[in-house]
């Protein structure tokens, strides 16, 4: 249980202290995503920097899944490549289908891997991957990502 109260404790601490919240100026691209279930809401955008580096912006709002998610999908992403952040995506969407069965790979996932537990309540699954799916049709909006690409 101790571990659960660490990935607790993570979770919370980016709800209330989100990292990377904000639109961006000049994005590429951007999605909308609605949980019509329980009514989380997020706009993530996205852009690229001059090295190449991806720049993520956000703003949503709803449960502390849903906006804690957000912020670890930004702290985590942001400066990564394209093709790291489809890796560390379809890290994530396994972590979330895997019913709390999965081993999360924390060297890839970062805090991500706080949301292994959350994928043990099904209901709770959509919340904590609603970022995270936004964050792919931002990228596919922006010309990032063909829409074969991702999970």
């Amino acid at each position: 249980m101790e571990l659960d109260s660490l990935y607790q404790e993570i979770i919370l601490d980016h709800y209330k202290h989100p990292r990377g919240k904000g639109l961006l100026e000049l994005p590429q691209g951007s999605a909308h995503h609605v949980n019509p279930t329980c009514g989380d809401e997020i706009t993530v955008q996205v852009s690229t920097n001059a090295e190449g580096g991806l720049e993520i912006g956000y703003e949503g709002q709803g449960c502390s899944i849903s906006q804690a998610s957000a912020s670890v999908l930004t702290e985590l992403l942001t400066g990564s490549s394209v093709d790291q952040s489809q890796t560390v995506r379809e890290a994530f969407i396994e972590l979330m289908h895997a019913q709390g069965q999965g081993e999360p790979d924390e060297d890839v996932l970062g805090d991500a891997v706080a949301f292994a537990g959350v994928a043990k309540f099904p209901a709770r699954v959509k919340c904590a991957l609603l970022a995270w799916m936004a964050l792919q049709d931002a990228e596919i909006k922006a010309g990032m990502l063909s829409k074969g690409d991702g999970s």
